[in-house]
């Protein structure tokens, strides 16, 4: 499940509460996940064997992370050219305001949605405050997937439009210190 992302995060407070300063061994911690977890059958145990600390600590700085917001989540991250989804459309959406959350929870929990996002307006030129990434294999699956939120939303959508990826940009996970 995708779930919603906010565009208004305050940095410096976390959806539980103002965040932590970051001390050294959150961030070897950082340092040491930046190109992903390790490779292994427990990586949060070879973490800590890394770090020269317990297993538990590790999961207990992640878990206090994501509380405090400054990690949203921990998750596997597939190439999905590499599984032949070369289909990808971010579908965008002008929903009311005073549903878009509740209309990007629903559509966050379709499987086919890899992330949604609630964004600002732009008018007049950009009228669309939901958007939601779904992959295919062909932009025939892609088109199918979209048919079914705009089912979902019915009404609620007044308008939509598919915005299809041209090229594969390099992702990347947390970096300290600017690096790449």
């Amino acid at each position: 499940m995708a779930g919603l992302s906010e565009y208004s995060i305050n940095p410096k407070r976390g959806p539980n509460g103002p965040a932590r300063e970051c001390d050294e061994t959150a961030r070897r911690l950082v340092a040491a996940t930046e190109a992903g977890l390790p490779l292994s059958v427990r990586p949060f145990a070879k973490l800590a064997a890394e770090l020269g600390i317990s297993q538990a600590e590790v999961l207990a700085r992640f878990s206090r992370m994501i509380d405090e917001g400054s990690v949203r989540r921990i998750a596997a991250v597939p190439n999905h050219y590499a599984l032949g989804y070369c289909a990808n459309g971010m579908s965008v959406w002008d929903v009311p305001d005073e549903h878009a959350r509740e209309c990007g929870r629903r559509v966050g929990a379709l499987p086919f949605v890899s992330h949604c996002y609630l964004r600002p307006r732009h008018p007049p030129h950009w009228r669309y405050n939901l958007f939601a990434m779904v992959h295919g294999k062909s932009r025939e699956s892609v088109e199918a997937q979209v048919h079914q939120i705009e089912q979902l939303l019915g009404e609620r959508q007044r308008a939509h439009e598919v915005l299809y990826s041209k090229r594969i940009l390099k992702k990347t996970g947390m970096r300290l210190n600017g690096g790449n």
